[in-house]
């Protein structure tokens, strides 16, 4: 039997990451770039093998990222104090200051997208969406 609220779920889903993934008009960094420097900005510093798990991406896949990161100067790779034959990335303040930019632009469109949403739906949004990441799927 079809659910149709998981369609609905689907379609809006659809629609609010084609709507939330702004191009580089939008804060100047893709989407990409931007989710890696907020997980860095939290939680660095981090080497290629963790970001891959946090994002469930093959390794030559971030490092390709991380590689890309690091010639624009948005991060710098230091020696592993645990591993030194590894290395960890940390955000840099150039990309820090890119992060903040392209952060601000981003929650100045949600500004606009929930204009007529009450706090509490605002909230209420938050919280389901919230708990919707933390549903891990393997």
């Amino acid at each position: 039997m079809e659910d149709k609220n998981l369609e609905l779920i689907n379609n809006e889903l659809i629609a609010l990451i084609r709507r939330a993934s702004l191009d580089r008009k939008h804060g100047g960094l893709d989407r990409s770039t931007y989710t890696l420097l907020q997980h860095l900005s939290i939680h660095q510093p981090l080497g290629v093998k963790a970001l891959a798990d946090d994002f469930r991406l093959d390794i030559s896949t971030l490092s390709r990222q991380t590689s890309v990161l690091e010639s624009k100067g948005y991060v710098v790779r230091l020696p592993d104090p645990q591993d030194g034959r590894s290395s960890n990335f940390q955000i840099t303040q150039l990309g820090a200051e890119k992060l903040s930019e392209a952060k601000k632009v981003r929650l100045e469109r949600y500004e606009l997208l929930l204009a007529d949403w009450t706090a509490e739906e605002r909230q209420t949004f938050g919280t389901l969406l919230a708990r919707l990441n933390r549903t891990h799927l393997e």
